[in-house]
């Protein structure tokens, strides 16, 4: 019924008292230092357990608010980048998906039209168009060089992050201006 080699007992698989002994003691030890405690649960309706998640969620802790920190340069440029670019992008796609789908609609949006438009706009309106346009441009591309600045390992100190700021404020005032007189 059963092959030989697995009817017989080979020495090391015979009980042995001593390890038997051994290891009742320690599960005797190990049983004296832990102790158990099932869960106590009970069912709630959805009303009750939404109530109790409000009530220990009014019980985390808050983490600080950026209003209690002294507001810097470098939180201002970091933002100022990112709505930048934001606003780049969102114009770039919306200029060239209306330009793009303007001939299935009728629209006339070629080079021509949109030149004869902003042609026959006066000074001040045409000089605001292009200070808005202008504006996000040349500040993402300062502060892009900037950061290309920062990728070489350079004016990585405090100080001269700060300049660099600086820098880049001044440069985008300037930039802007020419652009929009352009």
């Amino acid at each position: 019924m059963f092959p030989r080699s697995s009817a017989r007992l080979t020495a090391y698989a015979l009980p042995k008292p001593f390890f038997i002994a051994r290891n009742s003691l320690v599960a005797s030890q190990f049983r004296r230092t832990t102790t158990s405690a099932s869960a106590f649960t009970q069912i709630v309706s959805p009303d009750d357990a939404h109530s109790i998640l409000v009530a220990r969620r009014k019980q985390r802790p808050i983490s600080p608010h950026l209003s209690i920190y002294q507001p810097q340069l470098t939180w201002y440029g970091s933002a100022a980048n990112r709505i930048t670019g934001s606003v780049l992008s969102v114009g770039a796609y919306g200029f060239f998906a209306a330009y793009a789908v303007a001939p299935a609609f009728g629209w006339h949006f070629d080079s021509a039209t949109i030149a004869a438009a902003f042609s026959g706009l006066p000074v001040a309106a045409k000089f605001g168009i292009k200070f808005a346009v202008a504006l996000p441009f040349s500040y993402h591309s300062w502060n892009g060089i900037r950061h290309l600045l920062w990728d070489t390992g350079k004016a990585l100190d405090i100080r001269d992050v700060y300049r660099t700021g600086y820098a880049v404020l001044g440069l985008t005032a300037i930039s802007t201006i020419c652009l929009a007189m352009v």
